[in-house]
């Protein structure tokens, strides 16, 4: 166990170790030292990272140690980048962004202390469905909605800035999600008619993706967030294929989310202009629009380009030409200074979490935990995608932000609570079978063996069939016999049968007949006729 606690805080270390030196290597190339209000708040941040991994060990000992080492060195490296690009547009998001950090620590040492059992997440299933609608829906209204590059995502509350409450309405929808899918998976799992090899649903079953759809129709309608309502549906899409294991819904799911979203790309024009710019990103046109357009998409692209294999190296490239690199482009951003090598090693610890969170979630008996670990470690999986995708043209952009990386405190915050929700759920999965001595499997095993007796007691009390003695006769018949009255001994007395042990009684051997002796012929009476007109055999006997 010491040996595993090493290693485990090893992991730590050597993330704490690299994150640093990325931080101390680049200030040196752009200012020559290292600020000194970054000190304070960097070791802090780095305090409560040891703190959290102490009380992961402490309350969550089976959990996952892989999360936290990967989670806090996306961290670094993200904060790295936005403090250089601070330097070069005189900004200070990476000091907020280090503040936002301490808080989403501080919050996720509280659920792994005080989330025992993450199966209470259940029982408040319709709670977590209205919260996660107000806090979706909330940007529409009149006074605290804000609207900014023409996306109304955000909610500004007066005194405490703005946040984007699509981050955490996401996490109370898939605890929704989870436990009406467990509730209603035998429903959904039923097939109907086979149309082209493909187990089509029951025509009433499709009611919730239907709900769903016109949602994340509505959010896309009335939000103009891409990104949010792709996102949403995607993840109700992913765990009803979990709960119920058919591909019909994934092949429905996608059917009706691309006619959404051609409708939407013919109605709306920003939907529209993404789909242009992803589709004909180096036209003149698109390029020179004066809104909308291709310019930041292909300035992503030229910096991620000149990046090369290995990078320009940290502090020694141009991110800040393109628009928003602290957010939606930092993954261009980090591809020009660290290169392809650099974007792989990020790819590479994303994919840890995620492979962390679906081990979890095939390991864990219980089904709900099943159900919210692969939705939350899709969730990620596919924010990751999009985001990288979008910046890449493979497909059009999104405006999500990269989990750990991105400038922003809602997705920082909202992400960080769902690595520690996987921490609790990884720990529940990962916990050993109780031993042979330890009081609860004794007591699971007598009352098992409590009910097997009684089981075998009920048996025993049940009528038998046997097959009735019968002399002399081929037939077969059959009787009942009630063995919880008498049984017959072999004299023919009636003896009371017990079974203390719930034993069915022997059956009695069959009684022998006594053998009836042979009477001997009658000899014959003396008279006229002659020795000669008897026949023995026909007399049964000899002559006299």
């Amino acid at each position: 166990m010491i040996a595993t606690r090493l290693r485990q805080i090893g992991l730590l270390l050597i993330s704490m170790a690299i994150s640093a030196l990325a931080f101390i290597q680049m200030f040196e190339r752009t200012t020559n030292s290292i600020p000194s209000n970054y000190l304070v708040i960097l070791c802090v941040a780095a305090a409560l990272f040891l703190v959290l991994w102490a009380l992961t060990v402490r309350f969550q000992p089976y959990a996952s140690q892989a999360i936290i080492p990967c989670v806090l060195l996306l961290t670094g490296i993200g904060v790295t980048m936005i403090a250089r690009i601070d330097q070069s547009m005189s900004t200070r998001v990476a000091q907020r962004q280090l503040m936002w950090l301490c808080i989403a620590l501080v919050l996720s040492a509280l659920i792994i202390v005080f989330l025992k059992d993450y199966r209470v997440l259940r029982r408040f299933s319709y709670v977590s469905m209205v919260v996660g609608l107000v806090l979706l829906l909330s940007p529409m209204l009149p006074v605290l909605g804000q609207e900014v590059n023409g996306a109304r995502i955000w909610v500004k509350v007066p005194g405490l800035g703005q946040f984007q409450p699509g981050e955490f309405a996401k996490l109370f929808l898939a605890f929704f999600f989870a436990a009406y899918l467990f509730d209603h998976r035998d429903q959904l799992a039923v097939g109907g008619k086979k149309v082209l090899g493909l187990q089509l649903p029951r025509i009433k079953d499709l009611g919730p993706i239907i709900v769903v759809w016109v949602a994340s129709m509505g959010v896309l309608v009335m939000q103009h967030d891409l990104g949010t309502s792709l996102m949403f549906f995607a993840m109700f899409v992913a765990m009803l294929y979990a709960a119920t294991g058919r591909k019909s819904w994934i092949v429905i799911g996608l059917l009706a989310f691309a006619v959404g979203a051609v409708a939407a790309a013919s109605v709306f024009s920003h939907v529209g202009q993404r789909v242009d710019a992803w589709l004909h990103p180096f036209s003149d046109e698109q390029y020179n629009m004066q809104y909308g357009g291709s310019w930041q998409l292909v300035t992503g692209i030229f910096g991620l380009a000149s990046g090369g294999m290995v990078g320009t190296g940290l502090g020694q490239g141009h991110p800040a030409l393109t628009t928003f690199a602290n957010s939606d482009f930092i993954y261009t951003a980090l591809g020009e200074e660290l290169g392809l090598a650099g974007v792989l090693a990020i790819l590479m610890l994303y994919l840890i979490i995620i492979a962390s969170g679906f081990i979890a979630a095939m390991k864990i008996k219980d089904g709900f935990g099943k159900l919210l670990a692969s939705g939350l470690v899709f969730t990620m999986a596919f924010q990751v995608f999009t985001v990288v995708g979008g910046v890449t043209l493979v497909i059009p952009l999104t405006g999500l932000t990269l989990p750990y990386m991105a400038a922003g405190g809602s997705s920082l915050i909202a992400n960080y609570v769902l690595a520690a929700l996987l921490i609790v759920i990884s720990d529940a999965a990962n916990q050993p079978e109780p031993e042979l001595t330890s009081e609860s499997f004794q007591y699971e095993a007598l009352a098992v063996l409590r009910d097997k007796e009684l089981e075998e007691r009920a048996r025993a009390t049940e009528p038998i069939v046997r097959q009735s003695p019968s002399s002399g006769s081929t037939s077969s018949f059959e009787e009942i016999v009630d063995t919880t009255r008498h049984a017959p001994d072999s004299f023919g007395a009636a003896a009371e049968y017990t079974a203390p042990t719930g034993t069915l009684p022997p059956v009695p051997p069959t009684p022998q007949v006594p053998q009836v002796p042979q009477v001997p012929p009658i000899p014959p009476a003396h008279g006229h006729h002659s020795a000669s007109n008897h026949h023995g055999p026909r007399h049964g006997g000899a002559r006299a």
